[in-house]
């Protein structure tokens, strides 16, 4: 079971991205209570937390991206987004959606993100 994130791509600095992630159909019935997040990776590093949007409607942001980023999430589209702006060269990296909830946790695929100086 995959999440399916879209929406990467290469962006001068200063510029803006959308990511969306679409649960698969398998995980539909479970979507609501799942907390779920955004993590980036960038080569020969682990992968970090950028932004999470609990099931009770929380959110939580790495600092680096502050005021910038905004994590949201629609229940009926078993979606979840993060829209990015101001982008920095330092946002450069893969980004992967997360959905947990207890001991079941799913991860997506990954959709790379290129900032340009």
């Amino acid at each position: 079971v995959q999440l399916q994130a879209s929406g990467g791509g290469v962006v001068q600095a200063g510029g803006s991205l959308r990511l969306s992630c679409v649960a698969p159909r398998a995980i539909f019935s479970v979507f609501s209570p799942l907390d779920m997040a955004w993590y980036r990776q960038t080569p020969g590093k682990e992968r970090d937390l950028v932004a999470t949007k609990t099931a009770s409607g929380g959110t939580h942001y790495a600092d680096s991206v502050k005021g910038r980023f905004t994590i949201s999430r629609n229940n009926s589209r078993k979606t979840v987004f993060l829209q990015m702006n101001s982008l920095r060269p330092d946002d450069t990296g893969v980004y992967y959606c997360n959905a947990k909830q207890g001991i079941s946790e799913y991860w997506g695929r990954g959709t790379e993100v290129t900032v340009s100086s």
